[in-house]
């Protein structure tokens, strides 16, 4: 009953935002558009539109960022899941000041810096600006998700032959899909909605959904603004959706798939 209470609150922008790609003019105070049209629509696919350059920018680079987030983050929250290890709590607050300092002032740092090395308007600059406030959140994510397996798992795989490489990749990563799946989202997430980065370190060069968006909302084009939000929000929707039914399967057979796994361990010894 909750959770369709939520869908159905949650749904009222939608609505809104369909009602508007499809009106031709609404009113207050109107409660349904006066004219209909799809000029919106027409308009937001047409050639000049920059729809389907700034979307393949901004697919391209969240991609790039949650990949290097994952790559990056994973051994660093493997080292700080340990408890024993020396300056963790510190390291873990530090991992929070690029998400506490404000945007603005940290966006400006990162342009003077990337002036200096020519990655000012450029996509990977824009990729690394992303970079900086995704990369915490996903080594936070993972950090918490490493701190809840339990090591005995690895201990006994190395001790029925497996080597290193072989307990990660049988026991560890299994276990931890979960873990890079919800962290590897933020960090796509976070980089699909990036606007101030991506305008300040782009140049206006590296055309990403949310300058197009906001572009025409400045134009002052409601219905175009309303289809192109709509747009906007499908990737993300597809992501959450994916996520949720991929953690849902693997809550339901991961626990039996390690031991399946250190079952073939100490059956055929150590893995080729």
């Amino acid at each position: 009953m909750a959770v369709g209470w939520v869908l159905g609150v949650a749904g009222i922008p939608v609505i809104l935002l369909l009602l508007w790609s499809m009106a031709w003019s609404w009113f207050w105070p109107r409660l349904l558009p006066d004219d209909w049209s799809w000029r919106a629509w027409q308009s937001l696919f047409s050639p000049s539109s920059g729809l389907w350059e700034s979307l393949g920018g901004s697919l391209t680079i969240a991609t790039a960022v949650a990949l290097s987030a994952l790559a990056i983050g994973t051994p660093a929250a493997r080292v700080l899941a340990r408890r024993s290890f020396p300056a963790r709590r510190f390291l873990l607050y530090a991992l929070l000041l690029p998400v506490i300092a404000p945007p603005l002032a940290s966006t400006m740092g990162m342009h003077a810096l990337f002036l200096r090395y020519g990655l000012a308007d450029t996509h990977l600059g824009v990729a690394l600006a992303h970079l900086v406030p995704a990369l915490p959140y996903t080594i936070l994510v993972l950090t918490a998700s490493l701190t809840r397996l339990d090591p005995a798992l690895e201990a006994q795989a190395r001790t029925l032959g497996a080597s290193w490489s072989q307990s990660w990749r049988y026991v560890t990563l299994p276990l931890l899909l979960p873990g890079l799946a919800v962290a590897g989202s933020f960090a796509w997430l976070i980089s699909w909605s990036q606007y101030l980065s991506t305008w300040m370190i782009g140049g206006g060069q590296v055309l990403t959904l949310p300058l197009t968006l906001v572009a025409y909302q400045r134009a002052g084009d409601e219905p175009v603004t309303a289809a192109l939000s709509l747009v906007f929000l499908s990737p993300p929707l597809v992501v959450f959706w994916w996520v949720g039914r991929m953690m849902m399967a693997e809550s339901a057979v991961l626990p039996a798939e390690a031991s399946i796994n250190q079952r073939e361990l100490k059956k055929d010894g150590p893995i080729r």
